[in-house]
């Protein structure tokens, strides 16, 4: 009985020299996109951190001035 190619993937695939190698193929492709793109992940942390104080600052605000227009103070 013919195999389907589902099965012949697999079994290619569960071979550890197989996974070593396109590990070994792949890793430096990784490699190369993680040095292309680490500065911008970089500037997107920093950005998350700043918005994350803007918010606190706003909100901090906010309550300061929602309690100092409260009739009941």
């Amino acid at each position: 009985m013919a195999k389907s190619i589902k099965d012949t993937c697999i079994e290619f695939f569960k071979n550890e020299d197989t996974k070593r190698e396109i590990k070994d193929i792949v890793k430096p492709l990784f490699n190369f996109i993680y040095n292309e793109i680490y500065i911008y992940l970089l500037l997107i942390c920093i950005y998350h951190i700043f918005f994350f104080f803007i918010v606190l600052v706003n909100l901090y605000l906010l309550l300061k001035l929602l309690y100092k227009n409260n009739k009941y103070n």
